[in-house]
């Protein structure tokens, strides 16, 4: 019988909390010694009303705090919580050699953050750069069952290991992107996606593998306002 935690699984059922949330803030999770997780908590949030969550994964050679500048003020002004991960390895373990530690620490914190917080069922999203991205497009896949939306951003590649659910999938990329060629990443990828049923929103701009501060704007309103609400009945 196929170990489907080799193709990305995440053992995560969604719940109520029931220990004692972190007061509004940065906070280190205090799981690992080695490349801990952070979580962002914003303002004014209660813990036990769901709450928009975002997995914010960095690209390659990157790191937490590297990465964490990108979406931070975006969560804090929009109300959702941010846990930002850091892979074991200077990058994520699908891109080295497939789904091992990092999906099992990712899969620890994930728990660790429902039993302190409610999440909202249709505003869970896995987000990232570069590898990052790679990494949220292939897990998230691999997640859809729980995870609502994807958000990749300059993402190399993805490697579809398993499939669940129907997540909302944001894609965007640079035209100029010398790292990750426009035409067999961010094209092929969404290209890939759309022919196997996924709803694509696919945005190429004229601009080179670094983040770039208004394509995770668009990003960040696609993950709290898309798809939207259904009109009322009559």
């Amino acid at each position: 019988m196929l170990d489907l935690t080799l193709a990305g699984r995440i053992n995560f059922t969604p719940r109520a909390p029931t220990k004692d949330p972190l007061p509004a803030g940065l906070h280190k999770l205090g799981l690992y010694e080695e490349r801990d997780y952070f979580l962002v908590v914003p303002e004014g949030l209660d813990p036990k009303k769901p709450a928009p969550f975002m997995i914010m994964f960095h690209g390659g050679g990157g790191s937490a705090e590297r990465i964490m500048p990108v979406m931070k003020t975006h969560a804090e002004q929009n109300g959702f919580l941010l846990l930002v991960p850091q892979s074991l390895l200077p990058t994520w373990d699908i891109v080295i050699a497939g789904n091992g530690p990092d999906r099992e620490r990712i899969e620890n914190a994930i728990n660790w953050v429902a039993d302190r917080y409610a999440l909202r069922s249709d505003k869970f999203a896995f987000a990232g750069h570069s590898d990052g991205g790679s990494y949220a497009l292939s897990n998230g896949v691999a997640n859809g069952d729980f995870v609502t939306h994807i958000l990749a951003h300059s993402a190399g590649f993805f490697t579809p290991l398993h499939q669940e659910g129907a997540p909302h999938i944001f894609i965007a990329h640079g035209s100029a992107d010398e790292k990750t060629p426009v035409e067999t990443a961010g094209r092929a990828s969404a290209q890939k996606l759309k022919g196997a049923g996924y709803d694509v929103t696919y945005i190429e701009y004229d601009g080179p593998h670094a983040s770039q501060p208004n394509i995770v704007a668009v990003m960040v309103k696609y993950f709290l306002n898309y798809p939207p609400p259904a009109p009322a009945a009559p």
